[in-house]
């Protein structure tokens, strides 16, 4: 048996989600395919996270496992970017992985990015690539939010009801919230994330920023322990899928 661990770019606009899905195209099922007709074999690939529809990757990672040909990485690569060409999907990295190397099971950390467009003008270039909000946001107040929000706490305000994980309670190891011009960036870095969690934080930061709710409406919604206390869930096209480490 031969491992290759990838490493992979995608536009999640297209896709039902990472996942392979009965009801439309997945990002893995797409790459699955590919596999399969390179190495002749039926093959299923294991992903470090799943993310939903319309949700992008900079650096999903996988492996996949096959057991006759054994290609040099940059062979895969190439046959892989060239058979996913219809698709918004590339292949960065290939490398062999050791026979115990697990995608999502061996990941330290995980990195992911939203991003929200705050300005008044409809998107164009960035359509389906961030989150527009028309009304004025500011960054100091959500950043107040911060320090009660880092570190581990009981998340269930910030957890999806079809959420798999076995506990509603996480490490974020870190939130940093920025702004370049009419940009504002939220990076959310921990080993692990509950279902919906990053676009539910977002959702109610965004209430912050505005105005519409305090920094201690924001604490007290957390602390509530209560779905019905998040605010609105951030639309998926403003996240990305970063980064992992191993």
């Amino acid at each position: 048996m031969n491992r290759y661990k990838i490493k992979i770019e995608y536009d999640g606009t297209p896709f039902v989600g990472w996942q392979r899905q009965e009801n439309g195209q997945s990002v893995q099922g797409c790459i699955e395919k590919a596999i399969s007709n390179i190495f002749e074999e039926n093959i299923t690939i294991f992903g470090a996270g799943r993310t939903d529809a319309g949700v992008h990757a900079m650096g999903q990672v996988a492996h996949f496992d096959v057991t006759d040909k054994l290609l040099e990485p940059y062979v895969i690569k190439n046959a892989l970017n060239d058979h996913l060409r219809p698709f918004p999907i590339s292949i960065l990295e290939v490398e062999k992985a050791h026979n115990d190397f697990h995608a999502r099971f061996d990941a330290t950390q995980r990195k992911y990015l939203y991003r929200i467009v705050n300005r008044k003008s409809p998107l164009t270039i960035e359509k389906g690539r961030a989150w527009q909000v028309h009304k004025d946001i500011d960054i100091d107040l959500m950043k107040e939010c911060i320090p009660s929000i880092e570190g581990q706490h009981d998340f269930t305000t910030f957890r999806s009801a079809h959420c798999q994980s076995d506990s509603p309670i996480k490490t974020l190891d870190s939130l940093k919230i920025s702004q370049s011009e009419e940009n504002i960036y939220f990076g959310f870095t921990a080993k692990s994330f509950l279902h919906h969690q990053v676009r539910s934080i977002v959702g109610s930061l965004k209430l912050v920023g505005e105005n519409s709710w305090s920094p201690n409406d924001f604490m007290n919604a957390l602390n509530s322990k209560d779905r019905s206390q998040c605010g609105a869930l951030a639309p998926p096209e403003g996240l990305y899928f970063m980064e992992v480490k191993y």
